[in-house]
């Protein structure tokens, strides 16, 4: 062992070292989702730090309050105590936490990997939290060099308070100057680049019914990745005849590229120009559609609307962002919501003009991101209900404030994870599709649904996870969350945290990934024409 590396493992505070045991161990207790060896590593990583400095912060506040120091015997002894325990109990938590790890992918329908490979877990987490300490301790000699060098000018308390004062926020205008504003920079350029390609298959559109085709006022080469792929996407009227046994119309898809105008504002009065060109305000069924940050749409929330209706229907949504969703969320959420509020209100504002018997049945949807967004154009519930004739919410983020206070005004004894609000006709939250019927087995007839899994982290992550136990965790678990998941200060902040990441990463049906359960959702909320349960299941299946 190299001499600098002893000093510093001889320098560490013990008290400080047996908390970030303590939380090793914790952050090695299940979440929401499997997740990789690696990952795992990294989220141990950072809490072992994070527990580190807490035992730290302890040790320091007991001095100061006159807890005499242990001698130079009572920390050798310490130190061995402290081996002991790590021989006996890492091993013992690595085991447990890749049987764990098992039981978690086997609810979500997962293959499960070599147990032995757990055994990287705790190699990365040591040397990500020895760097992170290693770091901060780094931060903490300069500020210390800087005050003996106060010193000689200012009073001793004086200095130590100047130093720390300087070298946080040089660190901090580091950390938010160079490295956080270069990377939304780079991160900005980046996608705006990807934004000017194509996915593969994707051609311009030759149908007048879609943006960038023809007589077109959007540009196809304004339209961004995401929104080419959708207006050239979802089912052409031959597949839904096919499908239907009756005639279609080319379903209406209009979209508006951040290059296709200057402002959002610019951007929905172009939407709405494209809605009037196409012949949007005739259709039976006009959706308002929230995209998430590139404009992408889920063609499982979309497509089922065109074939319901025949094709004669007419979707249209904007992109705000360059960046992805997760990213945008976190650097520019503000603009999910300005553009939700703005794309709804523009549209509308045209047509409640028209007469009640010659306008179109309007609904709103949006997934994850895009549902934060949709739901910023509304006061609550009964505003939607009154603007719309319904809406689909998929994967709503938990600081959504619509969702927040539907889910706190929840029927007494409903759990959080599948709230009942009210009577349940006018708000359905659901899990799946057997959610939306009532007890005799018919099908609900909601204004607004809101879908989501008990084990998708979009919706239960929230910064009060690092010091408040939330309801879903204890209450009656849902079918794909295991027993063992409890809440711990701190560590299930970064365990559901580090969920995110693999949030789609799983089967249809759980986490973040919603498949045909939005089909029954439409059913519930517009109860097109015709539709029968054996309709739904077949373009389930299909």
């Amino acid at each position: 062992m190299r001499p600098a590396l002893r000093r510093y493992l001889r320098s560490l505070d013990h008290v400080g070292v047996i908390v970030a045991l303590g939380f090793f161990i914790l952050s090695l207790t299940p979440s929401l989702l499997p997740r990789a060896w690696p990952v795992q590593g990294l989220v141990s990583g950072f809490t072992v730090a994070a527990g580190y400095g807490v035992g730290v912060a302890v040790a320091w506040i007991a001095r100061r309050i006159g807890v005499p120091q242990p001698s130079e015997l009572a920390r050798l002894r310490a130190w061995f105590v402290i081996t002991g325990l790590a021989v006996v109990t890492v091993p013992g938590i690595l085991w447990l936490s890749s049987g764990w790890q098992r039981e978690i992918r086997h609810a979500v329908g997962i293959h499960s990997d070599s147990r032995s490979l757990y055994l990287g877990v705790f190699v990365i987490a040591a040397a990500l939290a020895g760097a992170l300490v290693g770091l901060v301790r780094l931060l903490r000699d300069l500020s210390g060099w800087l005050a003996r060098r106060l010193h000689r000018f200012l009073p001793a308390l004086v200095a130590r308070i100047v130093a720390v004062c300087v070298v946080a926020t040089l660190a901090i205008g580091i950390a938010n100057g160079v490295v956080y504003d270069g990377l939304i920079a780079l991160a900005n350029s980046t996608f705006s680049v990807s934004d000017n390609g194509n996915y593969q298959g994707v051609e311009q559109p030759d149908s007048p019914e879609r943006s960038g085709g023809p007589d077109s006022l959007v540009p196809w080469g304004t339209l961004g990745r995401e929104g080419r792929a959708f207006v050239a996407g979802g089912p052409a009227a031959t597949e839904i005849a096919q499908f239907t046994g009756r005639p279609a119309a080319v379903p209406i898809r209009v979209f508006a590229g951040l290059d296709s105008a200057a402002t959002l504002a610019d951007e929905a009065h172009l939407v709405l120009a494209e809605l009037r060109r196409t012949g949007a305000f005739d259709r039976a069924v006009l959706a308002v559609a929230t995209s998430t940050g590139t404009g992408w749409i889920d063609p499982a929330l979309a497509d089922p609307l065109e074939y319901m209706f025949g094709g004669n229907t007419a979707i249209a949504s904007l992109q705000y962002s360059f960046l992805p969703s997760w990213i945008s969320f976190l650097v520019d959420a503000g603009k999910a919501r300005q553009a939700g509020r703005l794309l709804f209100n523009t549209v509308y504002d045209y047509w409640r003009q028209l007469l009640p018997e010659h306008r179109p049945r309007l609904v709103v949807f949006g997934e994850s991101l895009g549902s934060y967004g949709a739901a910023a154009a509304f006061s609550g519930p009964d505003d939607l209900a009154a603007r719309t004739s319904g809406a689909l919410f998929v994967g709503t983020p938990n600081s959504t404030q619509s969702w927040r206070e539907l889910t706190d005004q929840r029927k007494r004894g409903s759990a959080e994870r599948l709230p009942v609000y009210g009577d349940g006709q006018t708000v359905r939250f659901a899990a799946g599709a057997k959610d939306l019927r009532e007890p005799d087995g018919s099908l609900s007839s909601p204004t607004v649904v809101y879908l989501q899994h008990a084990s998708d982290p979009i919706i239960w992550w929230s910064t009060s996870l690092l010091w408040h136990k939330p309801d879903w965790l204890g209450e009656p678990r849902g079918p794909d969350v295991i027993g063992a998941m409890h809440w711990y200060p701190i560590v299930t902040f970064w365990q559901v945290t580090s969920d995110l990441i693999a949030s789609t990463a799983v089967p249809a049906g759980h986490g973040h990934n919603y498949g045909p359960e939005a089909i029954t959702a439409w059913q519930a909320i517009l109860h097109p024409p015709g539709w029968t349960d054996a309709d739904t299941a077949a373009l389930a299946q299909r």
